[in-house]
């Protein structure tokens, strides 16, 4: 799916949340320091697309609350064993000077050594749970060293934001997305660690129809929306969002990792003629509900 030169879209963007729409909660916004930041810029020059928004942290807060986003939930990822700890603490660093506006989600290695510790450390920093990313981190969902990483998040209530669709691949990753991640190897963790909350992004893309079921048939699994309601990417499957189990479905944006307008799925949204209350579960009672903001 991914290739060099994707289109950047130059779509027009608005100065605030569409009106109409009731409050929203951005339940996926990427959050790295300097220097990581630019090195993702050029990987995706390289091998995606442009990305739009180059803002740092503190910018990337003050755009999407300066534009009525009512609370961000702030995500990263380690690329490499080691750096855990100090992405841990640099993001609630950054979460504290937002009280109340925005939630960190904690990073881990898979299979790195003191997990329980590095995990532990992170939620006592205030850390509202954690974000993995399988094509980045190419880790096993079903191996011996993520059963402890959910072990441990089950144990502290704490959900985890887990990028294990196949899409969108990339021959530039360390790993192949389709052997590593499927539905069926989800089911397999949410059926074992039923009190586990587990977010899985983009709908799952693109195994977007045995996602559709697997919400109905587990009560801990979520999915965001992130970029998959944009027309960005090319799809076979129709997405009808009011014959979804709407109080599993929320809305993230994946800035500022985008090609397009910060506001683009919003717009969407407020076009789309769903009913208020298929709205308010999409942008923010189900992630209130997922991350334990209410």
């Amino acid at each position: 799916m991914l290739r060099p030169k994707l289109p950047s879209l130059n779509d027009k963007e608005g100065s605030t949340v569409p009106t109409g729409l009731p409050e929203v909660v951005d339940a996926h916004v990427h959050i790295f320091p300097k220097g990581i930041f630019s090195a993702i810029w050029k990987w995706f020059d390289a091998h995606a697309w442009h990305i739009r928004y180059q803002l740092r942290t503190t910018q990337i807060f003050d755009f999407l609350l300066s534009r009525g986003i009512k609370h961000i939930v702030a995500l990263q990822y380690a690329h490499q064993p080691g750096a855990a700890c100090k992405l841990n603490r640099y993001l609630a660093k950054k979460c504290r000077e937002y009280p109340n506006q925005v939630t960190g989600m904690a990073t881990i290695f898979p299979g790195e050594n003191d997990a329980e510790g590095i995990l532990k450390e992170a939620f006592g920093l205030g850390l509202g749970g954690l974000k993995l990313h399988a094509h980045v981190q190419c880790f096993d969902m079903n191996g011996d060293d993520m059963n402890l990483v959910y072990d441990i998040c089950q144990s502290n209530n704490k959900p985890i934001v887990m990028h294990v669709g196949r899409e969108p691949k990339s021959t530039a990753y360390n790993c192949d997305p389709y052997i590593i991640c499927s539905a069926d190897k989800l089911e397999s963790v949410l059926r074992n660690f039923p009190k586990l909350r587990i977010c899985v992004p983009h709908f799952g893309f693109d195994e977007i129809l045995p996602y559709e079921k697997l919400i109905e048939k587990y009560d801990n699994l979520w999915l965001d929306t992130t970029m998959i309601l944009a027309g960005y990417f090319p799809m076979e499957d129709t997405i009808d969002l009011d014959k979804y189990r709407i109080d599993r479905i929320m809305y993230g944006s994946d800035f500022p990792n985008i090609p397009y307008a910060w506001d683009r799925e919003l717009k969407w949204l407020s076009a789309s003629g769903l009913p208020q209350e298929i709205l308010d579960w999409i942008l923010s009672k189900s992630a209130g509900k997922f991350f334990g903001l209410d």
